[in-house]
């Protein structure tokens, strides 16, 4: 079975095992990790919003238009940020590290 570890806010890494076709967004509630995901992954924020490790983030499908728009509205972007709801586990991404940003901002709450 697949792992990833996740970059708790507070820099303690948890790993965790993952199922092929699961989202980042599914597998950190399934496993009690701190993402919000306000609009349960219909891209409509920003809220699972994560910054993928340098060494992973070219083995990601590219982000579309849609993701892109979201992420700006992100706190703490970076040049590997990603929602984690449109992230999708394969058996290639084996071992994926993502960091937790120290913030987050939900426009839906304004």
């Amino acid at each position: 079975m697949p792992k990833m570890i996740f970059i708790q806010r507070d820099d303690v890494p948890r790993e965790v095992e993952v199922r092929v076709g699961q989202t980042l967004l599914d597998i950190a509630h399934e496993h009690g990790i701190d993402i919000e995901g306000a609009c349960e992954g219909a891209m409509a924020c920003s809220t699972c919003h994560v910054v993928v490790d340098d060494i992973w983030i070219d083995r990601l499908p590219e982000p579309s238009e849609d993701e892109e728009d979201m992420l700006d509205l992100a706190a703490g972007l970076t040049r590997t940020s990603r929602l984690g709801c449109q992230i999708e586990i394969t058996e290639a991404l084996d071992g994926l590290v993502v960091r937790l940003p120290k913030n987050v901002r939900n426009m839906l709450l304004g």
